[in-house]
């Protein structure tokens, strides 16, 4: 980055302040979109009204209205006929807070923006990535309405693509705003060699992320649940089953579960050497690092034995973004001089 001044830095700081605190309600709108998704909520609330779908349903006929709109689709019909309106609002209450937390990030975002423009507190050459933060929180927003959409159809639940494309899309936002947040506190150097090993990691994570959307929109953590076999194989017979046997990565549920099983042992090996390289050139990325992958083992495996528990789901949903947050953290620390 560029030479600053004394206010360019103080500026910058509060900048970074902001979008880490926009990064902690992106965090959180992750793991409720995962406690959504695990409860089976995500399809409770039939139409998308942007500004006046703030006020949710505030007395019984409200709520029996919006009962009865979710009886005319497909999820009702097929899976929840003769769910009572208790028994709905359960299921409401998630979905309602997934997307009131989105409202909350997009005015969390864009009247700080605003103040910090009219301001004259934002440089230039941050402008640029700013707006594209607030575009691509637009875009996640719509995304998100497409995924629902493809529940209410035929079919009484939503597309696994796009359920991993609107998660795929939340962490991208996040990383953004995180990697950025990141430089005005603490501007990078030219990129070192092992700095590339670390970028890789980093683009691993967020793939194993991507993994992850794909095992909770096929439902596919329930089907095997014994480690560190999978169906009592090392290699499950199965595999390719599939036809044609590209369809496998994301049809089959069991190769689904067993790339994300692979992806999870690769990261840790890689995560390891990493750690073992850096630990006296950068202990406390390092030490972050370690604890998180740590932490994200031993979460999934316990998430996977248990059957899948919604606390510990989350916990391990959670802990991914932990992790990707470290990975982050860890390759911009090797970016810097010594």
């Amino acid at each position: 980055m560029p030479m600053i001044n004394e206010q360019d830095k103080k500026n910058n700081r509060q900048i970074a302040f902001w979008l880490f605190s926009v990064c902690a309600l992106i965090f959180l709108m992750i793991v409720v979109g995962g406690i959504t998704r695990l409860t089976e909520s995500g399809l409770s609330m039939v139409d998308w009204h942007p500004i006046h779908g703030v006020v949710p349903p505030l007395n019984e006929v409200e709520w029996q209205e919006e009962f009865n709109a979710y009886k005319q689709y497909p999820e009702y019909q097929k899976v929840n006929s003769g769910m009572t309106l208790e028994e709905f609002k359960g299921i409401f209450f998630w979905e309602y807070s997934h997307r009131i937390l989105g409202r909350l990030i997009g005015l969390a975002f864009f009247i700080p923006f605003m103040l910090f423009l009219l301001r004259g507190k934002v440089m230039p050459s941050l402008k640029p990535r700013l707006w594209i933060m607030f575009i691509l929180g637009g875009l996640q927003g719509l995304l998100g309405w497409w995924m629902v959409k493809s529940g209410l159809v035929d079919r009484p639940d939503v597309s696994h693509y796009r359920l991993t494309a609107h998660l795929g899309l939340a962490v991208l936002i996040y990383l953004y705003i995180f990697w950025t947040a990141l430089d005005l506190v603490s501007p990078r150097a030219a990129s070192r060699r092992l700095s590339r090993s670390a970028a890789v990691l980093v683009l691993l994570v967020f793939g194993q992320i991507l993994l992850g959307g794909l095992v909770a929109g096929l439902n596919a953590g329930f089907i095997y649940t014994d480690w560190p076999l999978m169906d009592g194989q090392l290699i499950p017979a199965g595999l390719f089953d599939e036809s044609p046997w590209y369809m496998n990565f994301f049809e089959n549920l069991m190769t689904v579960q067993f790339d994300h099983r692979i992806g999870a042992y690769i990261i840790t090996i890689m995560s390891a050497w990493l750690v073992w390289k850096n630990r006296l050139y950068r202990p406390l990325a390092s030490l972050l690092l370690a604890a998180a992958v740590l932490v994200q083992v031993t979460l999934g495996i316990l998430t996977l034995v248990h059957v899948v528990p919604i606390p510990l789901a989350a916990l391990h949903q959670a802990g991914a973004i932990v992790l990707l947050s470290a990975g982050l953290y860890f390759l911009h620390r090797l970016k810097q001089e010594h």
